[in-house]
Order: C-alpha cells, then structure tokens, then sequence
C-alpha cells in the first residue's frame, strides 16, 4: 500500500516547498492539496463537516502554483489536487496548468477532481450549482481532448471552440491520471471519466461494499484512493484488505516545526507496512 498526504496548505501554515522536501524525505508517495478560490463572506451553504466553517478554507493557495513549488524542490513525489474544483475553472486555462506542470515535474501530476459544495463561491463564477455535475463532466472532456489532439476541438452544452492548438502536451500519456472525488453519487463520473476514485474518509467497513458497486458500474477494477484516511492500524489493516492503493493521511495546517513532528508520527504508523 502507498501512503501520501492530504492538507490545505495556506499562508499561516508550512510552505509547499518545505513539506515537499519533507515527505520525500520520509518517503511518503504523494502530497494531495485543497482548493478554493474564495469563500463569500455571506454564505447559506452549510458547512459539510458541522459548524463553523475552518478559517483555512478561505487562505488555500492556488494548487497548481504550490504543487509547482513542491515539484522544484523533489524528484518522486507524486503532485496531487484534492481536489481541484472543476466547475469553478477554465477548461482551457486548466488544462494548460495541469500540462505545464506535468512537464517540468517530469510528469508526476495527478489530477483530483470534484464538484464542489459551496454554492454561493460557485456562482461567483457563473455556474449554476443546479448543472455543475454535467458542466464537470464537459469540462474534463474538454480538457482530455486539449491534451491528446494536435488539433483540439470540443462542442458542448457548456465548453465549445473550434479547432486550437494547446501546448505543452502532458508528460503522460495519454494525459496525467483523473482522480475522481466524491462519495456514490461521482460513480457515473468515475466510471466514464475517472482513472481512479478519490474516496472521502471513510471506514473499511463502508468502503467495502462501495468499491464493491464501483467497480460493478465501471466494469473494470478501479484504484481507490482514501482521503483524509485515520492513521489507525485496525483501520489501516482494513484497507489493505480491501486492496486500497493508497490512503492519504491528513496533516492539519500548522507552522514547519508543528508540522515536521506530526509527520514523524505519521512514519512511525506507516514504516509497519513497508
């Protein structure tokens, strides 16, 4: 099983390049961050975990530019998005970071997706969060062909150019691998678009019978991803058995120092299983 991170890296906490370098060091395979652009100040949407909504939520940096400062300072460690809020993003601008970044980290880009929940920071961008499932969905198509055609062409409901050219062309081939996140109601979307499902935490005995119905839809066996996984080793070993790839321990934002010694921790639980 491989083990990576899964933070929201912010101004008020360790700097990308710093926990780059230090879960190379400790041998972790990947690091996933957050995204949001905004938050509106006056907000409906309630928050999905309970209360008020975490202060870090509002200070993320822009993924594609910290996984960049990750990338300069490793060689291995895989660059991931979790997730990086399709319906929110320009298809063509997005899909031009994602492949610039594949290209000068030597194509170590994952690509996490999903729909979002803040309905009010969606609409700041125009969507409308009745049809951001549909216009996701488009959106990745659109972004698969700017990757893959020397002439790239899309229409659709929501994405539609005539034929461009879109340089640099990722790394990997035919793109970086599309992560999919979201609980059962993203399994059409893995099924069609994904190379993996991105699963929100959740327990071995949850997630069986999820992968179970997954993998059913999608006709293939598809590579499960948990975020946010407990750093338990009852738990642990549940995912295992559940031939999980990789589970993505969570690191609350923190100063250097703070965060250094919590990923000690974290080695220390998954040195039992290397």
């Amino acid at each position: 099983m491989k083990f990576g991170v899964s933070t929201f890296l912010t101004d008020q906490g360790i700097g990308p390049a710093a926990l780059g370098a230090a879960l190379e060091e400790r041998a972790f395979d990947s690091l996933f961050i957050a995204e949001h652009s905004h938050v509106p100040a006056s907000r409906q949407t309630p928050y999905p975990g309970g209360g008020e909504l975490p202060e870090m939520y509002y200070r993320t940096l822009d993924p594609f530019v910290a996984l960049t400062a990750a990338g300069v300072v490793t060689e291995r460690l895989l660059l991931g998005t979790g997730i990086a809020l399709i319906p929110q993003r320009d298809p063509i601008i997005t899909a031009k970071e994602v492949a610039s970044l594949d290209l000068v980290s030597g194509g170590r880009v994952i690509l996490g997706v999903g729909v979002g929940w803040n309905r009010e920071e969606m609409r700041n961008h125009g969507t409308d969060p009745a049809t951001r499932g549909r216009l996701t969905d488009e959106r990745l198509r659109a972004m698969r062909e700017l990757w893959t055609a020397e002439k790239a062409e899309f229409h659709g409901e929501f994405v539609d150019f005539d034929p461009v050219f879109a340089w640099p062309k990722p790394v990997q081939r035919p793109h970086p691998p599309i992560y999919v996140g979201g609980g059962e109601g993203a399994f059409p979307r893995v099924a069609r678009l994904g190379d993996a499902w991105l699963a929100n935490s959740t327990s071995p005995q949850e997630l069986g019978p999820r992968i179970e119905r997954l993998r059913a839809m999608a006709d293939r066996e598809v590579p499960v991803t948990v975020y946010a996984a407990p750093d338990d080793p009852a738990q642990i070993d549940g995912y295992l058995a559940l031939g999980v790839e990789r589970l993505l321990f969570y690191v609350p934002t923190l100063p250097e120092r703070e965060t250094l010694e919590y990923l000690d921790g974290l080695v220390a639980v998954a040195a039992r299983y290397r």
